[in-house]
C-alpha cells in the first residue's frame, strides 16, 4: 500500500514537472521571439528564472502528493467521483458544465486564499516568494513558497471526491489551469484586441489583467474570471502597456 502511494506521488510529481517545463518553456521561447523586452532586464533574467524554476520544482513535488493519492483512490479503489467511458446523452450536457463548476469553485477558492495571502504577516511569510519575481516570467507560474503550494495543491484532489467529473473533463480543467497559470505571467497579451475589449476580456483574466496585480498587489486577485474582483471592488482593469491597442480597449 505504502509503495503504491509513494509511486503514485512520484509519478504525479514527474507529470506536473514535465507539464510545467513543457508549457512554461514554450511560452518562455515565444516571449523571447515575439516580445524580447518583456520580463526582467537581461542582467537579472538568468538569476530570476533559476529561482522561479527552483521554487516551481518544489511546488511540483507538493502538488504531486495529493494528486497521486487521489489517483490511487480513483484507479485502485473507486473512491472518487471521477468516471470514464462514454456518457449518456444527458451526461454529455453535464461534461462541459462540470468543467465550469470546477473552474468556478477553483477560482473562488483561489481569489479568497490569494487575497488572504496579501495580509501583511501572511504575505511576508508565504506569498512574498511568488512576488519576488519583478516582473514575473513564464517560469513563475508555480514559483511558490511550500505553504502556498500546499494550499493550491489540495482543492482539485478534494473536489474529485465530491463533484462528479469525467476523466476527460478533469484533464481539460488541468490543462486550462496550467495554461492560465503560465499565460497570466508572461508579460504580454496573447489575446487579440477585439477579445480583450469584448465579452472575453470583460469576463476572463488575461496577462494584462494579472500583470497589474504584480505591480500594485492589492487588486486583480482572480485566477480565471474577473467575477469576484468585480463583486468585491478589487478589479482595476488592465496594465495599459501590455495592451496591443490600449486606447481602443481602455476606452471601450
Amino acid at each position: 500500500m505504502f509503495a503504491t502511494l509513494l509511486l503514485a506521488a512520484l509519478g504525479m510529481t514527474a507529470i506536473v514537472a514535465v507539464r510545467y517545463f513543457a508549457v512554461s518553456g514554450a511560452f518562455a521561447a515565444l516571449t523571447l521571439c515575439l516580445h524580447p523586452d518583456a520580463g526582467p532586464v537581461a542582467a537579472k533574467r538568468g538569476a530570476q528564472v533559476r529561482r522561479e524554476i527552483g521554487w516551481s520544482l518544489v511546488s511540483a513535488a507538493i502538488y504531486g502528493v495529493p494528486a497521486g493519492l487521489a489517483g490511487v483512490a480513483w484507479h485502485d479503489y473507486g473512491l472518487t467521483a471521477i468516471y470514464s467511458g462514454a456518457p449518456s446523452l444527458a451526461g454529455w450536457f453535464y461534461v462541459p458544465l462540470s468543467v465550469l463548476i470546477y473552474l468556478f469553485v477553483h477560482d473562488t477558492y483561489f481569489y479568497w486564499t490569494h487575497r488572504w495571502m496579501h495580509r501583511p504577516k501572511v504575505f511576508a511569510t508565504v506569498h512574498a516568494t511568488h512576488h519576488a519575481s519583478r516582473p514575473p516570467t513564464a517560469w513563475a507560474a508555480m514559483s511558490f513558497h511550500p505553504w502556498e503550494a500546499l494550499s493550491g495543491a489540495l482543492l482539485i484532489p478534494a473536489l474529485v471526491f465530491v463533484v462528479p467529473i469525467h476523466i476527460g473533463a478533469l484533464m481539460a480543467v488541468l490543462t486550462i489551469m496550467t495554461f492560465n497559470g503560465v499565460s497570466n505571467h508572461i508579460g504580454w497579451e496573447i489575446y487579440p484586441p477585439s477579445w480583450v475589449a469584448g465579452a472575453w476580456g470583460r469576463v476572463m483574466i488575461t496577462a494584462s489583467h494579472h500583470h497589474l496585480h504584480h505591480r500594485h498587489y492589492r487588486c486583480n486577485y482572480g485566477l480565471y474570471f474577473r467575477f469576484w474582483d468585480k463583486v468585491c471592488g478589487t478589479d482595476r482593469g488592465w496594465a495599459a502597456e501590455l495592451l496591443p491597442d490600449r486606447d481602443a480597449i481602455l476606452t471601450h
